[in-house]
């Protein structure tokens, strides 16, 4: 049996799904956590850097992404 790997990557159409916002508010989710983290335009945004940010609990996130 093979066992499906989680992500530990969040991708704007990932926080739209979650929040119902639209991708465009997603994309801005994603740079405002970028810029408190002091993090370039590519490097990634974790599922726990993204929980941390939001307060939905890594558990929660985890659901919707996979």
């Amino acid at each position: 049996m093979f066992r499906k790997k989680k992500r530990c990557v969040i991708y704007p159409k990932d926080i739209q799904l979650l929040t119902g916002r639209s991708i465009r508010h997603a994309q801005e989710v994603i740079a405002k956590i970028r810029r408190l983290l002091n993090k370039g335009p590519e490097q990634y945004i974790t599922v726990s850097e993204f929980s941390s940010f939001s307060g939905i609990p890594e558990e929660k996130v985890m659901e919707y992404i996979d």
